[in-house]
């Protein structure tokens, strides 16, 4: 069983930046596809970037390509999202998950954390 944690949320001014990590246990995510979701109050959670099981491929939901960053290190066992410029509209429950495909294809994820409030002030 992959249990994961996120952190590094929190309260930040429009144009800050905050870095969240999602850290995995009981199993390695060196195979497995990692993801980053969000959902703001009222909305649809939506899938905001993945990234495949070496880290040499990503994706980005066109809201936040070119300001957030999505990376990883196997041997921690972790995942980052780097976000910059943020933007009252950032503001959600960010989530991360894993896939065990590997891939880009079609994110479907087997396991999800429980999720890091982000808030943006304008």
């Amino acid at each position: 069983q992959l249990h994961l944690v996120e952190s590094g949320g929190g309260l930040v001014q429009a144009g800050g930046s905050l870095r969240l990590s999602c850290a995995a246990s009981g199993r390695t995510i060196s195979t497995y596809a990692m993801g980053w979701f969000r959902q703001a109050p009222g909305k649809e959670r939506e899938l905001v970037a993945t990234i495949n099981w070496s880290g040499g491929s990503t994706y980005y939901a066109d809201s936040v390509k070119g300001r957030f960053t999505f990376s990883r290190d196997n041997s921690k066992n972790t995942a980052y999202l780097q976000m910059n410029s943020l933007k009252p509209e950032d503001t959600a429950v960010y989530y991360c998950a894993a896939d065990p495909s590997g891939g880009l294809g079609y994110f479907n994820p087997d396991y999800w954390g429980q999720g890091t409030q982000v808030t943006v002030s304008s």
